[in-house]
């Protein structure tokens, strides 16, 4: 049996990718919390951080792989 294509290998895969989404959940929560104690604080609006973002995404280039 390939060593690439072990169950054991395509468990570990699986693993990691629950961990990746773990890890991707939690940031994305601070920095959830983060924009909104901002916003609470006054010190930026949500319309200056959408126009922000916005600026920001114009500058992405396309990723190299198809999106959906």
């Amino acid at each position: 049996m390939d060593q690439l294509s072990s169950p054991m290998n395509e468990v570990n895969i699986m693993a990691k990718l629950a961990d990746l989404k773990d890890e991707h959940y939690h940031t994305l929560l601070a920095l959830s919390v983060a924009i909104e104690l901002l916003i609470e604080k006054g010190v930026l609006t949500r319309e200056e951080i959408a126009r922000k973002a916005a600026e920001l995404d114009a500058f992405m280039v396309p990723p190299p792989y198809p999106t959906a």
